[in-house]
């Protein structure tokens, strides 16, 4: 086997190890561990002195700040570096940096050995404050699982983060959902205004209960037919689940009308639902090309239309659709076990058994929708109006 020789790759004891000098940990490089000594080695060393002879010279001036040697700060960049980090969903990592943007001004610099209880209780109560129980409860998540890193990273002592001894104020969870008349009403609006991606977004979000960041990343290549029936056999963004969805007829009509009203063909993996776009008329503008639905874009649009459905006053968001089809399922008599594979997740307390004993298939997830359509007629006629009863004894009455 050929060697290289790089000028911080050290071998011990058959294991490769990229070591950095004093100035190296003055730019706030540290020692890594490369694994067994060989050609992945090798390329990890290479790669760590590229970005050291990078920072070097000034070509790589990154905008982190350096923190101090086993400050929570330089733990979190550590963890960055991680194939652990590496391994988390997009959605974690946002949730990660949106959490510690509260943890940084405060603890950044400190060693965890050194944060006390009363710090920490300090620390929550003034973002409950600013900025909310919602902000502050992710920001207190953010460091409790970074404490459990910083503890593998033996920075701190495990089990004995001192937050946990802080009750975190539970934000009221959403009980808002949509009906069947309401998530069709939008649809049209949508197709009618010009948002026909976002028409066909609200439609298959009402059928199948995916969640919008999944609907608004389907691809041809995830479209299945499954005994005549249209759907899209996904795994969910968020938990990695398998989930199936299917379409009803009224839904698959409106996909194909947009399919067909495409001037440009698709590829397997490419998104299918775009916005709207724009072509400038008579009056000029700038041109916009339609592109595939982002979470912002797709949040603004639905706004709009839900604005000239419903009016300014109306807040359900495009999420609340997910809600509503658990809700009539369970009006229905849907299991839980046919709930889970509807919707692509484990609602019962044991995870590994829901996955060991109750795969998703395709017969759970037809009675899941029928029940969805018993709960809806069901919903329907019950309208909760109380009336007052008047207990009142007659002459004789005891």
């Amino acid at each position: 086997m050929a060697k290289i020789k790089l000028k911080h790759y050290h071998v011990r004891k058959g294991r490769g190890y990229w070591l950095v000098t004093p100035k190296m940990r003055a730019h706030g490089f540290d020692n890594v561990r490369c694994g067994p000594d060989g050609p992945m080695a090798w390329a990890i060393a290479q790669e760590w002195e590229e970005r050291w002879q990078r920072a070097r010279q000034g070509l790589d001036a990154s905008s982190r700040k350096v923190y101090p040697r086993n400050s929570v700060g330089y733990a979190f960049e550590r963890f960055r570096q991680t194939n652990e980090w590496a391994k988390k969903p997009e959605r974690t990592r946002e949730d990660w940096d949106r959490g510690w943007q509260y943890i940084e001004p405060v603890f950044g610099d400190l060693n965890p050995s050194v944060i006390t209880f009363e710090m920490l209780d300090g620390w929550y109560s003034k973002w409950c404050k600013v900025k909310g129980i919602g902000e502050a409860g992710r920001a207190m998540k953010t460091w409790r699982a970074l404490y459990n890193v910083m503890a593998a990273m033996k920075l701190c002592t495990a089990g004995q983060d001192p937050s946990l001894a802080i009750r975190k104020t539970a934000v009221p969870g959403r009980t808002q959902t949509w009906t069947e008349g309401e998530a069709a009403r939008l649809a049209k609006a949508a197709w009618r205004a010009g948002y026909k991606g976002l028409a066909c977004i609200i439609a298959v979000a009402w059928d199948t209960s995916f969640a919008p960041v999944d609907v608004r990343s389907l691809t041809p290549g995830q479209a299945v037919d499954a005994g005549g029936d249209w759907g899209f056999l996904i795994k969910r963004g968020k938990t990695g689940e398998d989930a199936f969805g299917f379409l009803s007829t009224r839904t698959k009509r409106l996909v194909e009308s947009y399919i067909d009203g495409l001037d440009y063909t698709l590829h397997d993996d490419a998104p299918i639902f775009r916005t709207q776009g724009f072509a400038p008329g008579a009056m000029g503008g700038r041109p916009r090309l339609a592109v595939p639905y982002q979470k912002n874009s797709l949040v603004d649009d639905f706004a709009e239309v839900r604005r000239l459905v419903f009016g300014p006053g109306e807040k359900r968001r495009l999420m609340d659709m997910r809600r509503a089809g658990a809700v009539e399922a369970n009006a229905g008599g849907a299991s839980v076990e046919a709930i889970a594979a509807k919707m692509g997740n484990s609602i019962d307390h044991n995870k590994t058994l829901q996955k060991t004993y109750m795969p998703v298939n395709l017969a759970a997830v037809r009675s899941a929708d029928e029940s969805r359509r018993i709960g809806r007629r069901r919903l329907g006629s019950e309208q909760n109006v109380f009336k007052k009863l008047k207990l009142a004894g007659g002459e004789g009455g005891n």
